[in-house]
């Protein structure tokens, strides 16, 4: 399949890119595309949650009263689970929530998420461009020339820019990744995929079959 190269100003450059079909032309598999997105969002999860049992609370370890004649339950310890203040019983404790998938799988997941974004008409393929300085407005004159400035967006980049990713940040809808740090859950989680020609060429590179 080929898509043509826009520059910024959402014009065509008269060039087209030929993508690669092991990355961009796959039958998506929806359950490894779960597999990856649940793993990352449970890699996500700090799991410090803690609450207090009843050896940690502090309180008083004396009698509160009488063992007789009260006509109540005996009671040994303001720290009981059943009294307000008490400890908890089988409460949160620090976890580690991390989960692992095979390198194979992983790597289907990205060109099964990456195909489907193709199959919706999703990607957009624009020519490296770089700014002078960091400026938001300059960043969303392009996206209004892409006609995603009110959409959910990713732009990968084929090498750290500094500058491009300072002028997006003041964006909410669109987030600026390196092609090669890019999961499955953040091109899933984007409306519109835009990439620069160095990242296409680096996305085929690290998820082409060799």
């Amino acid at each position: 399949m080929e898509l043509n190269v826009l520059n910024i100003n959402g014009q065509e450059t008269g060039r087209k890119v030929t993508l690669d079909a092991s990355v961009f032309g796959v039958e998506p598999n929806d359950h490894v595309i779960y597999l990856d997105v649940k793993r990352y969002l449970a890699n996500k999860r700090q799991g410090t949650h803690k609450t207090k049992e009843r050896g940690e609370v502090a309180y008083s370890t004396r009698k509160l009263f009488r063992q007789k004649g009260t006509g109540g339950a005996r009671r040994g310890s303001i720290k009981s689970p059943v009294l307000r203040g008490g400890g908890t019983v089988f409460g949160p404790r620090p976890r580690d929530y991390e989960q692992k998938i095979n390198k194979k799988v992983k790597r289907l997941a990205r060109v099964s998420a990456l195909s489907q974004k193709v199959r919706d008409n999703a990607v957009v393929v624009v020519e490296d461009f770089n700014f002078d300085a960091p400026k938001t407005k300059q960043f969303a004159a392009i996206l209004k020339a892409l006609n995603i400035n009110d959409q959910k967006s990713l732009l990968l980049l084929g090498a750290p820019n500094a500058t491009v990713f300072l002028s997006a940040r003041n964006i909410p809808a669109v987030s600026v990744l390196q092609a090669e740090d890019v999961s499955t859950y953040n091109i899933v989680d984007a409306k519109n995929l835009v990439l620069t020609e160095s990242a296409l060429s680096m996305l085929t590179d690290l998820l082409g079959n060799k």
